[in-house]
């Protein structure tokens, strides 16, 4: 068995003396393990980090074993933030939560490309509204997609300011005013383009940290990865 396939590292770590379990998310193979003998060496940990794009080549006898990996480096978009702690933490957030969240071995050719995407725009100034959009795709791809299109209560699409922690649907302005302690906020830039404010990322992580928590993690029995956490508490500072 052996398959050649693009891939972006998510998680390595050390197996034996000098080598490494790397999982990584491919494009056509998703979220796929393998053994990279050497992997704690000089030359491979530089490479086989969080983030970056590799070629990888699988090869095992069997479909269900571990497997081996061999390797080839195409882009530094994980090792070129260790300088930068802010995207270095987003970097490592994204990664922990499709390690934790994508099913092994199945195909999710669109995570591949909202994380590709993602690592690719952390050059640009507005890469931390980007992130928020970029879990709320993941909630998408996990079958947990939030419905900001319309007011639950109206019908409209004026005035969303809220989101329904229960059922995950967007809420006016005037029909949510008097329970809006009971809701979570809906920043504006999540049905722009343009760039968010402080305030509204911090209301951004918060809608889709609830609903990770409540629907994805709750659901698979686990607790959010604490690399997110951080991610939080780095760009609240």
């Amino acid at each position: 068995m052996e398959w050649i396939d693009e891939a972006i590292v998510i998680s390595s770590r050390p197996h034996g003396e000098n080598a490494a379990v790397v999982t990584a998310l491919t494009r056509e193979h998703g979220r796929h393990a393998g053994l990279v003998r050497g992997g704690v060496g000089r030359r491979a940990r530089g490479s086989i980090q969080p983030g970056n794009r590799v070629q990888l080549e699988w090869k095992a006898r069997l479909a269900e074993q571990l497997g081996t990996y061999t390797w080839e480096l195409l882009a530094p978009d994980g090792t070129r933030w260790l300088g930068d702690p802010k995207r270095l933490a987003v970097v490592v957030s994204a990664c922990a939560l499709v390690d934790a969240t994508i099913p092994e071995r199945e195909s999710h050719p669109a995570a591949f490309g909202a994380l590709a995407g993602l690592l690719g725009a952390l050059a640009v100034e507005d890469w931390a509204s980007r992130y928020v959009r970029w879990e709320l795709g993941l909630l998408t791809e996990l079958g947990y997609g939030l419905d900001l299109s319309s007011c639950a209560a109206t019908g409209s699409n004026d005035d969303l300011a809220f989101v329904s922690p229960r059922t995950g649907r967007a809420v006016s302005l005037s029909a949510g005013e008097a329970y809006r302690d009971r809701l979570l906020v809906l920043p504006t830039f999540l049905g722009t383009g343009r760039a968010a404010s402080p305030d509204e990322l911090r209301a951004g992580l918060t809608l889709t940290g609830h609903f990770l928590e409540r629907w994805v993690f709750a659901t698979l029995g686990k607790r959010v990865p604490a690399a997110r956490t951080r991610l939080v508490a780095v760009i609240a500072a």
